[in-house]
């Protein structure tokens, strides 16, 4: 066997990747140092923008947008983190916004444009509900991730020092994205930002559960994040480590799934993934590029529709197959 390669990891601590983190599971052939972000959005911009890890937990929208404008380095279709987006746009009780369509010509809060939790209540509200998106204003108080990004011109940035939770108190804006993504916190996202209450907005879908069981069946789609990045380089001295990433991710899981199917594994985590399973079946953490074709296609797609890359992007472009890498020797 080759010496281990030393490589520098920023990856988020998932109860299904705590025993990576650990050391309890190793990735094979790597000697890995892991480095703790909190919160995960703050290694976002250093990757992005710095290259600075070896391997990291991207938000999958960020990624595509990077990859698109050049970034050296490639994703490996394991996602860590998975939810749908029917719920999570919030507006007052009284406010008569009943329908995505009742959106156009509002103005509506979230983090940055590119955040992954909107493009993804963008895509279901243009593709599911029939929502225009050139006819919503939508207002950000973040800077996007990636710097080369050309925003929208429906696009508009809030006050020097005005959060999107103190616009939608005072009505400056009519809806906006729940928590970290939208309305549900002030302050910086790389550091200090404090929740903010939000129990006074309803869902503008109130039965999302439903709706996105029925979407799902229909579709097959399955929204992501946390995507697991790689640079280039590191690929291409050492293929190998593509498989030993995925098998060391999905030993993970696996080990806590037998947790979560058990009840051993216990939580708010726990939870929605029981629930989740209800909908999508036994593994609500699917890896590999078949079992998400539909959901990376989806994300592609509406990324580009919604204008936030400036060409379409090819699977090949976009995610390397661990399971045709090559093994260490």
């Amino acid at each position: 066997m080759s010496q281990k390669v030393r490589l520098k990891l920023a990856i988020a601590d998932h109860p299904h990747t705590a025993a990576i983190r650990d050391g309890s599971i190793e990735i094979e052939g790597v000697d890995a140092e892991f480095v703790t972000v909190k919160p995960q959005i703050g290694a976002f911009r250093r990757m992005v923008r710095d290259v600075e890890f070896d391997v990291c937990e991207l938000a999958p929208t960020t990624y595509i947008i990077a990859r698109a404008y050049g970034a050296p380095f490639v994703g490996l279709p394991i996602f860590v983190v998975r939810r749908f987006h029917h719920g999570g746009m919030l507006v007052k009780p009284d406010s008569g916004i009943r329908h995505p369509k009742d959106l156009e010509g509002k103005k509506v809060g979230v983090r940055a444009y590119s955040v992954t939790t909107g493009v993804w209540i963008r895509q279901v509200f243009i593709d599911e509900y029939g929502m225009d998106n050139d006819k919503v204003t939508w207002i950000v108080d973040d800077e996007e991730h990636v710097t080369q990004l050309q925003l929208p011109a429906n696009v508009q940035h809030t006050p020097e020092g005005v959060s999107l939770a103190d616009m939608m108190a005072s009505d400056q804006i009519q809806a906006g994205v729940e928590a970290a993504a939208g309305i549900g916190r002030t302050g910086a996202p790389t550091g200090g930002w404090q929740e903010v209450d939000t129990s006074m907005y309803v869902d503008l879908i109130p039965n999302a559960a439903e709706a996105e069981a029925e979407y799902y069946a229909r579709t097959g789609v399955y929204p992501m994040h946390g995507t697991i990045v790689v640079k280039d380089e590191i690929l291409a001295e050492h293929p190998w480590i593509a498989r030993s990433l995925n098998d060391a991710f999905t030993r993970a899981k696996d080990e806590w799934l037998a947790k979560l199917n058990s009840g051993e594994a216990t939580g708010k985590g726990a939870d929605k993934y029981r629930a989740l399973q209800e909908i999508v079946g036994a593994d609500p953490l699917p890896y590999g590029i078949e079992e998400n074709r539909a959901t990376i296609e989806a994300l592609e797609q509406t990324a580009f529709k919604q204008g936030l890359t400036p060409r379409r992007m090819t699977m090949e472009e976009l995610f390397v197959d661990p399971t045709k890498a090559p093994v260490r020797v």
